[in-house]
């Protein structure tokens, strides 16, 4: 089986259960045990590499979520590459 994690917490279960050779792609945020963030990075926030002030962040996120877009990106390319049978994820709650 091959498995994309797109969430921190499902990581550190895949390898916690022995099955980190079938883990083919983490998020940015992937970063226990040690290893993980070795892997693919599936899941990039949209601010990745940049210093961005909070009031921007804000701003942002508030304008993507208006255009239902979310706060993070799939990268199609890396997915794609895994070629997952799984995809961990949960749905982001309102806040």
């Amino acid at each position: 089986m091959r498995i994309c994690s797109f969430l921190p917490s499902a990581t550190e279960i895949i390898y916690e259960l022995g099955l980190q050779d079938q883990l083919f792609g983490v998020t940015h945020e992937c970063d226990y045990p040690a290893e993980a963030p070795s892997k693919p990075h599936v899941v990039r926030s949209v601010f990745e590499g940049t210093e961005t002030a909070s009031a921007e962040i804000s701003r942002v996120i508030s304008e993507r979520l208006k255009e239902g877009l979310g706060i993070y990106d799939i990268d199609q390319d890396v997915l794609q590459a895994a070629q997952p049978d799984l995809l961990l994820t949960q749905a982001i709650c309102e806040v």
